[in-house]
């Protein structure tokens, strides 16, 4: 890649051949467990856990409306003295599974974010939710790693670019937060 614009060029066709119909389901199980009161579990690791953060503040902030359920959403990641006892007592591979396993219920959401797919932390995350009879969904790149078997559903950047990777992850959830204020306007 040689310029700016080659960059949003490359980012535009990732965008074409992104799975809709899979995000589509995703706004469906949200809007799920939000009129059912479930909860959603965000998490990832460096930008990915800049994206979840971000998507734990559209989904709880940014999609309230007068009479309509909201949502109770929480990013694991951003819980730094939690996440570092974890980290610190037990392993690092420890700090998302750990809060699931003391917080979630049958039927919440799980929703990793991992452009390798291959963090054992976040790994260890879904093997827990799925023991908890969470839903499970995944935000990828590459070929998707690990994370794309341990998910319910997968939805994937074709990308080996990490950058654009993230880029679409969080305009993806950008996109998911409008959609869910337009179904209730």
């Amino acid at each position: 890649m040689n310029s700016l614009q080659e960059y949003f060029e490359i980012e535009t066709r990732l965008f074409s051949r992104i799975p809709f119909e899979r995000v589509d389901r995703l706004i469906a199980l949200l809007e799920r467990a939000r009129t059912e009161g479930q909860r959603i579990f965000l998490f990832g690791n460096g930008g990915s856990a800049a994206t979840a953060s971000h998507f734990a503040c559209d989904l709880g902030k940014g999609t309230v409306r007068a009479a309509v359920p909201r949502f109770k959403v929480i990013a694991l990641n951003d819980n730094m003295a939690t996440f570092s006892a974890y980290a610190n007592d037990q392993g690092y591979e420890s700090v998302f599974a750990e809060p699931l396993i003391s917080l979630a219920e049958r039927g919440d959401i799980a929703i990793a974010f991992s452009g390798s797919g291959n963090s054992p932390n976040v790994l260890r995350a879904m093997q827990a939710a799925q023991a908890r009879g969470l839903m499970t969904v995944g935000f990828t790149g590459f070929q998707g790693g690990k994370l794309k078997d341990c998910v319910e559903l997968e939805i994937n950047v074709p990308s080996d670019l990490m950058a654009q990777i993230e880029d679409v992850h969080l305009a993806l959830t950008h996109a998911v937060c409008e959609m869910l204020k337009i179904s209730h306007q």
